[in-house]
């Protein structure tokens, strides 16, 4: 996995080694388009309810990162896919699995790295971007405020940019907001008629990531 010269998008099939004795993990690498300017990793939501690297969130999201210049690396969690191991929805599987994904990124791009995640991928996205200097955005769609670390959102860095669907009953808008609010940079974007599995909105989610960090 290679930052390279921007170009057109194409997608490659990657192995990320687990941490230490943990799991290998199954990805997808998709070159950032036009001029590269970091990497970004793509978690998926919970494995024990079908979450995996093909949902169409999960690959509006890598596409949307790339085409903002960050090339991205979507995953799938350990057990799913092509990733080894056994399905877990454990807090710290998931930590070991993105950190992993993390690791990957952050030794193959140069530049800035953009922390992504969907549903229960969120909440993995903001616990592992605590303490890591590169990460400076952390998008999260439809985050579950009762999987969101609090503590780690509001003592990150960067910028953050969430998105929730207007009918979404587990992320619903105003939860997410409240959740935002002592996060000194943040934006809440919120899709008026999508719910938590985004069977409508992928355009929506895919014009605010692409606007958010093609701006920055």
């Amino acid at each position: 996995m290679l930052a390279g010269m921007g170009s057109r998008p194409v997608e490659k099939a990657v192995a990320v080694p687990g941490r230490r004795d943990e799991p290998a993990l199954g990805g997808v690498y998709l070159n950032a388009a036009g001029e590269p300017r970091g990497g970004a990793v793509v978690a998926p939501p919970h494995p024990l309810y079908g979450g995996s690297m093909d949902h169409p969130v999960v690959n509006e999201l890598s596409w949307a990162c790339s085409s903002a210049g960050f090339a991205s690396l979507r995953f799938d969690w350990r057990g799913v896919g092509a990733s080894t191991g056994t399905p877990s929805g454990e807090a710290a599987d998931a930590d070991a699995d993105y950190g992993a994904a993390l690791d990957h990124v952050c030794e193959t791009v140069e530049g800035t790295v953009v922390a992504c995640g969907y549903s229960f991928g969120a909440g993995a996205a903001v616990r592992a971007s605590a303490g890591q200097l590169r990460v400076r955005k952390l998008v999260l769609v439809a985050p579950v405020p009762a999987l969101i670390d609090a503590e780690a959102l509001r003592g990150f860095g960067g910028s953050v940019l969430a998105i929730s669907g207007g009918r979404d009953s587990l992320a619903p808008p105003d939860a997410v907001e409240a959740l935002l609010a002592p996060t000194a940079e943040a934006r809440l974007v919120v899709v008026p008629d999508a719910d938590h599995f985004f069977g409508v909105g992928l355009a929506a989610v895919s014009r605010a990531v692409s606007e958010v960090l093609g701006n920055t």
